[in-house]
């Protein structure tokens, strides 16, 4: 198999994967899980949704002859913008600009309502994506959709498939975004537990296997596994295969979102994805993959994709229609022109350069924790990202390895009094626990700044501590 230099697969396995038996090639066969597999996974309100009776026919306007007078697009002759052109920074050169221009047809769709689940150009260049990222390819059960971000993408799919109440698996500490989604619907947030080797896949396991019987096990299970967002953390490839057995053997579904892909920057070759470990199970069609470029072209164009089940994907897609229709047809065809003008080798080049940006914003961070925290707070390196999540010593008896101690007020109060503002790691805790850990981001403060923020909190910590 041959890859990217940045551990990214170029020549990939799809429906069939080339295998080594007795010195010849043969082809395995990826198999899918069928489609009635997933009606039990689907909620109530995923159940009762139907198709838009004006947005389920647009694919007919497509035949040839057809005159469409089906839907109420506005007549893009009395659109005032003609031409859009920007400038973009050379993947390769950084010093060097490429401009883009954006009219006629591309602009045209631009401008219009388009389909539900993408511009079909668009769709077409991220299934390849997945193909080089992930090893994935059409024909494998799995399909493709846009949204406004991956946030949306998320809220969709647990609307899609968790019911009020329902029991569900999250990682913990977990991103707080997700928090309000599942306390909306009265679930109970079953916390696992995680450490610098990600999720604890021993402590799901236990968990599992020892469930009440008679209550219904959870559906899905959420998880960050790159560079997680707060704790940094990077799930190791034994770990991943182990929560892929266990959805398996326990009939879960595994939400993989994951906006830090991209933002690897470890000394050793990036762990592959949930999405492409599953290749290697007996089936595919339990993990739905949620990507975002946020991090790597821009937080404010609320472009994100969604990868998995096609009924699943079906699912979000109804959600959409009715909703917000669709996410928007003008940032679909500039992120479309640019990919397009790039291809894939300088999109990857890109990602590296970010990544590379990001793993020096790091460094300059942790030698700032070095500087001023050492002896006052742990933390393990982030190997993706933008976070670190350290752990701080209150009290100067502290009990190695233990989590002693709240670190809300100091955070929320002494701290933001000082000119320091972070985040109280129980605000990453989906029940709500006391914990001395906070959160902190690295991706936009100078080295001057840094050096100035932790020494602010050293002097805070210290009068805490007693010490000062």
């Amino acid at each position: 198999m041959v890859t990217h230099s940045d551990g990214i697969i170029i020549s990939a396995s799809g429906v069939t994967t080339p295998v080594e038996t007795n010195g010849h090639a043969v082809e395995k066969v990826v198999k899918s899980l069928p489609v009635d597999f997933y009606t039990e996974f689907l909620s109530d309100a995923a159940k009762i949704r139907k198709p838009s009776p004006i947005r389920g026919l647009f694919p007919l306007e497509n035949k040839p002859g057809v005159i469409s007078l089906l839907a109420g697009k506005p007549n893009d002759a009395m659109f005032p913008f003609k031409s859009l052109s920007f400038n973009i920074t050379s993947p390769t050169d950084p010093s060097q600009e490429q401009s883009i221009s954006l009219s006629g047809k591309d602009l045209s769709a631009g401008l219009q309502y388009g389909p539900t689940g993408g511009l079909p150009r668009l769709l077409k260049w991220f299934i390849g994506l997945q193909t080089l990222s992930h090893g994935r390819k059409s024909g494998e059960g799995w399909s493709l959709s846009m949204g406004s971000g991956s946030q949306d993408l998320i809220y969709k799919a647990v609307s899609a498939l968790v019911n009020p109440g329902d029991a569900v698996l999250v990682e913990s500490p977990v991103y707080a975004g997700v928090i309000p989604m599942f306390k909306s619907l009265h679930c109970e947030q079953i916390e696992i537990e995680t450490d610098a080797n990600g999720v604890c896949s021993h402590s799901l396991r236990e968990i599992l296997e020892n469930w009440p019987i008679g209550k219904p096990k959870p559906k899905v299970f959420y998880t960050v596994p790159y560079g997680c967002n707060p704790t940094g953390m990077t799930a190791t490839v034994e770990r991943r295969k182990e929560v892929l057995q266990l959805a398996r053997e326990h009939n879960f579904l595994i939400l993989e979102d994951d906006p830090y892909f991209y933002l690897y920057f470890g000394k050793a070759a990036r762990p592959p994805s949930y999405f492409q470990l599953e290749l290697d199970e007996p089936e595919v069609g339990r993990v739905i993959r949620f990507d975002s470029f946020s991090k790597i072209l821009s937080a404010g164009i609320r472009m994100g994709f969604a990868s998995g089940p096609k009924p699943i994907i079906d699912a979000i897609d109804l959600h959409t229609a009715s909703a917000n229709l669709q996410s928007s047809s003008l940032i679909q065809a500039i992120t479309l022109a640019l990919v397009e003008e790039w291809g894939y080798a300088n999109f990857f080049a890109h990602t590296q350069a970010v990544a590379e940006f990001y793993r020096k914003k790091r460094d300059v961070f942790e030698s700032a924790l070095n500087a001023h925290l050492s002896g006052l707070a742990e933390w393990c390196t982030p190997e993706a990202g933008m976070f670190f999540w350290f752990k701080l010593l209150l009290s100067p008896n502290h009990t190695p390895g233990v989590d002693e101690g709240d670190s809300e007020d100091l955070i929320r109060t002494k701290a933001y009094e000082n000119g320091v503002l972070a985040l109280p790691g129980t605000v990453f805790l989906p029940n709500g626990r006391k914990t001395s850990f906070v959160r902190a981001s690295f991706s936009l403060c100078t080295e001057e700044q840094v050096n100035e923020a932790l020494k602010r909190l050293r002097d805070v910590l210290l009068k805490e501590r007693g010490q000062a």
